[in-house]
Parts: structure tokens; sequence; C-alpha cells
């Protein structure tokens, strides 16, 4: 596979936007390793490779487990996961599927339990930043495995 345009090099200034909802996110009360968890598991649905291997190393970073990373895909079927992170990510399974699925008002309140107003938004813009990257990434081919984490100091 070749990647077929380098967007980060090519449209900085279309890029601004959403480095933008990245720092709004980094800024926020939601916990880095759900984070990553969350962006992990879109790309995983939406079939990024690239973010796949992305988030999965920035997750080993974040102090994520071997273990909870291999059954992210099976979640439901595990006890690995919190409450607060199983509410996550049915919501980032139901904003990533948006067109086949319903956000219901039974979804949101029981999402609601464990997120305040305002972490609510922030965990719905990673859902929706993510969504961006993995169009952006899928349509222009990044190749998986080339990102390279910072070293964390």
């Amino acid at each position: 596979m070749e990647q077929r345009i380098n967007y980060q090099k090519t449209a900085q200034k279309a890029l601004k936007g959403m480095y933008e909802i990245e720092k709004y996110i980094a800024n926020s009360e939601l916990e880095t390793p759900l984070v990553e968890l969350v962006k992990l598991r879109a790309s995983q649905i939406n079939g990024c490779a690239y973010c796949i291997d992305k988030h999965t190393k920035e997750a080993r970073q974040a102090g994520e487990t071997e273990q909870r990373l291999y059954t992210l895909n099976v979640w439901r079927e595990t006890s690995f996961f919190s409450d607060r992170e199983r509410a996550a990510l049915r919501w980032t399974e139901a904003l990533t599927r948006i067109s086949e699925t319903d956000v219901s008002d039974e979804l949101y309140e029981s999402v609601r339990k464990y997120f305040a107003e305002s972490d609510l938004i922030a965990l719905t813009m990673v859902i929706i930043a993510i969504n961006g990257w993995n169009r952006l990434t899928i349509s222009f081919r990044n190749i998986p495995g080339s990102y390279k984490p910072e070293l964390v100091q």
C-alpha cells in the first residue's frame, strides 16, 4: 500500500479545526486511557488500520493493559471494563454507527449516569474527531505501523 496524499503536510489550514478539537479534548476532564479506548474502538469499527496501530500505542503509553486492548472489540463479553468505560463504549458505537442506529433517550440516560454534561460533550467530541481522522486516514492511506509515539519524559 502506498500513501496517496500526506494531508498533514499538504492541508495544514484544513486541519487547524481538527487540532483545535484535539486541544479541547486534551484539556477536558476525561482521563487519557478512556480517550484512547474510545479512539481505538471507533477505529476498529471503521476499519482504520493506521489509527488502530496509533491508538493501541498511545493506550499502552497511557498505561493500558494488553488484556484490555486485545479484548476491546468484544468488551461486552468481558469483565475487564468499568461501568463508566462501558457507557463510553456504548456511546462510541452508537455515534460511530449513527446512520445504522439511533441515539435513543434510553442510551443517553444510561451514559449520562457516568458523565457530567461537560464530560459528555468532551466524549462526543472525541468520537466526532476520531471518526473524522479515520475518514482522512483511510481515504489517503496513511501507512499502518508508521506512527511513532512521543516518548514520555
